[in-house]
C-alpha cells in the first residue's frame, strides 16, 4: 500500500462525493457511487459497519428502518440476511431492489477505477475499537493487491474505532471527525496520529483551518451543498469538501479562479 508522505501534496481529491452520490441515488449503494463517478467525481465517502459476524458493509444508521426493508439493529443481523434486504425502494422505484454492499464490493469497484476512497468507520454501538480493527485488517487485505494504490482515508467520530484502525493498520492514514470544537480537538487528532481533521462545515473559518494546517494535518469538512460555503471554504484554504450535491458542483472546476 502506498504510504502518505506529509512533505508531499494532498494526494485526494478536494471535492468527494457524501455517502456515493449525496442524494441522488440509495446512498451507501455500488448504484450511487457509479451514479457519482458519472457526475465526475473521482473521491467518495461511505460509512463502514459491522454485520453480526463481522463481515464490514456498507450502513449509516445504527438500525435498518430508514434505508432499507429491515428492521432492528444491523449489526444483530448476519451478513446472509443483511445481503438480501432492499436497499433502494425507499429511495425511489427505479432502484428497487438495490442489495447493501459489502467493503470488498466498494474496494474492488474503486481500485479497478483509481477512485479515492474515504471510509467513515461507524461502529454499531458497544462495538467501537473492534470494528476499527475489523475495517482496519479488511482493509490491509483488499488493497494488498495493488501497492501502488492511493489508501483509503479513514475516519470516524469515534476515538476508539480510530485506534482499533491505527492498531492494526498503522499504515492507513486516519482523521478524526469533529461535530464541534470540544476541549483538546487538535491534540486528540493528533494523539491518535491523525493526518487530518474533518468537520462540520460550520465550525471552520481561515483562523481554525490555519491552526490546523499550523499542526501538520490537513482540513475537511461537511457536508457542503451551498455555493456560498463552498466559496468561503476554498477561499480559507480546505483541503478536502465532502457534498451531496454532485449535480451542483463540479470537481473540476476552481470556484476561487474569479
Amino acid at each position: 500500500m502506498q504510504a502518505l508522505n506529509p512533505q508531499a501534496a494532498w494526494p485526494y481529491p478536494r471535492w468527494i462525493a457524501h455517502r456515493g452520490a449525496g442524494k441522488l441515488a440509495p446512498e451507501n449503494t455500488l448504484a450511487a457511487f457509479r451514479l457519482g463517478a458519472a457526475h465526475g467525481y473521482r473521491g467518495f465517502e461511505c460509512d463502514v459497519k459491522l454485520s453480526a459476524e463481522g463481515v464490514p458493509f456498507l450502513l449509516h444508521d445504527a438500525t435498518l428502518e430508514r434505508t432499507t426493508n429491515g428492521q432492528g439493529t444491523a449489526g444483530d443481523h448476519p451478513w446472509d440476511a443483511l445481503s438480501r434486504l432492499d436497499a433502494g425502494s425507499w429511495h425511489s422505484r427505479g432502484y428497487a431492489g438495490e442489495p447493501l454492499p459489502r467493503l470488498d464490493a466498494i474496494a474492488a469497484y474503486v481500485l479497478r477505477n483509481g477512485f479515492a476512497l474515504n471510509i467513515e468507520i461507524k461502529p454499531t454501538p458497544g462495538v467501537e475499537r473492534r470494528t476499527g480493527e475489523v475495517v482496519g485488517a479488511e482493509v490491509l487485505r483488499l488493497w494488498a493487491a495493488q501497492p501502488q494504490a492511493l489508501p483509503p482515508l479513514f475516519s470516524s467520530f469515534q476515538p476508539e474505532s480510530l485506534a482499533g484502525a491505527r492498531d492494526t493498520a498503522p499504515e492507513v492514514p486516519r482523521a478524526l471527525l469533529l461535530d464541534s470544537l470540544r476541549e483538546g480537538w487538535l491534540e486528540e487528532a493528533q494523539g491518535l496520529g491523525c493526518v487530518a481533521v474533518v468537520c462540520n462545515h460550520k465550525l471552520l473559518d481561515a483562523g481554525v483551518i490555519g491552526r490546523i494546517h499550523a499542526a501538520g494535518l490537513r482540513s475537511l469538512c461537511y457536508t457542503v451543498n451551498e455555493s456560498a460555503d463552498a466559496l468561503r471554504l476554498e477561499a480559507a484554504g480546505i483541503d478536502g469538501v465532502i457534498t451531496d450535491a454532485v449535480d451542483r458542483f463540479s470537481p473540476a472546476v476552481d470556484r476561487t479562479a474569479d
